[in-house]
C-alpha cells in the first residue's frame, strides 16, 4: 500500500453518514474520516423522513457535509406522489447540491417500474430548473435507465453513476451522456471485474463514494461501512491507475467540485 507524505483531500460522494445523527458515533467516523484526509462527504436521502436526519448532520458539520435531496427508487410506492410533494417543498427551504439519490431499481420490485419512471422524470426536472446535478441509483435497470438518459439528455442533465458497477461499454455510455462514475468499495473485490473497467476509464470522469453503512471495502468485506473506508477505495483506483494516493485525491475531488460546485 502507497503511503503518500503529501496534503490532500478525499471526497466521499455517496455516504449516508447522517444514520448516525445525534449519536456519539458520528463523531467518531468522522473523525476518522479527518485523520483518512476525508474532509468532504455528500450526503443523499433517501425520503422524507430520512431529510431531518441529514440537515442534522449537516448543521452539525456544515464545512464537511453537503446535502443532495431526492427520492430513492426503493422508496417509490403508490404515495410517491405525495413524498415528491413533501421533498419538493425543501428545495425553497435549504440548499441542496444535487437531487439524489434517485434512478430505478428492478432487484427489488420490479412491480413499482412505472412509478420509478415517472419521479425520475420529475425530479430531473426540478435539477434541471435549478441547476443541480443528479445522483444517479441503478440497479438490474441499465437498460431501461439509458432508455430514459436518452429520453431526457439536454445540456442540463448531468451528475454521477453512483456506485458504478456496469461495463465498460456502459461506463462509456454514461461518460457520453454527460456524467461521472461513482466508484466504491465494489472496485476492492476480487471477482467483480471493476478494476478492468476503472483501469480504462480516465480519472477525469471518475469521483469516489463509500455508500456506508453499505458495500464496504476490502479488507472489511461484509461488515459496516463507514467513510473512512473510502480510503481503501482511493488507494486501489491508485494501485489500478499506478499513481500516488495524493494524485488520486487531488483529481477526483477537483472532479466533485466540478460536479457539485463546492
Amino acid at each position: 500500500m502507497t503511503l503518500s507524505t503529501e496534503p490532500y483531500i478525499l471526497t466521499d460522494t455517496h455516504t449516508h453518514i447522517y444514520y448516525h445523527a445525534g449519536k456519539a458515533t458520528l463523531d467518531e467516523q468522522l473523525q476518522r474520516c479527518f485523520d483518512q484526509h476525508i474532509h468532504r462527504l455528500f450526503l443523499p436521502n433517501v425520503d422524507s423522513a430520512s431529510v431531518s436526519l441529514v440537515m442534522d448532520t449537516v448543521r452539525t458539520y456544515p464545512e464537511n457535509c453537503f446535502p443532495m435531496l431526492g427520492l430513492h427508487p426503493c422508496s417509490v410506492k403508490e404515495n410517491y406522489r405525495e413524498e415528491l410533494q413533501q421533498l419538493e417543498q425543501q428545495l425553497s427551504e435549504s440548499r441542496i447540491y444535487a437531487i439524489g439519490e434517485i434512478g430505478l431499481d428492478l432487484y427489488w420490485d420490479k412491480s413499482t417500474l412505472d412509478f420509478q419512471r415517472d419521479a425520475f422524470r420529475i425530479q430531473v426536472g426540478w435539477a434541471k430548473a435549478l441547476g443541480l446535478p443528479i445522483d444517479i441509483h441503478c440497479r438490474e435497470a441499465f437498460d431501461e435507465l439509458f432508455e430514459l438518459l436518452e429520453e431526457l439528455k439536454d445540456a442540463k442533465l448531468f451528475g454521477i453513476f453512483h456506485c458504478f458497477t456496469g461495463t465498460l461499454e456502459q461506463a462509456k455510455q454514461a461518460i457520453d451522456l454527460g456524467f461521472s462514475l461513482g466508484i466504491g468499495g465494489v472496485v476492492t473485490f476480487k471477482k467483480a471485474g471493476l478494476d478492468a473497467v476503472v483501469k480504462e476509464i480516465d480519472l477525469q470522469h471518475i469521483v469516489l463514494e463509500t455508500d456506508a453503512p453499505y458495500l464496504a471495502p476490502s479488507p472489511f468485506r461484509g461488515k459496516e461501512n463507514e467513510s473512512s473506508y473510502l480510503y481503501y477505495v482511493a488507494q486501489k483506483v491508485a494501485d489500478i491507475h499506478q499513481m500516488d494516493i495524493a494524485e488520486v485525491a487531488r483529481i477526483t475531488t477537483n472532479n466533485s467540485k466540478k460536479i457539485f460546485g463546492i
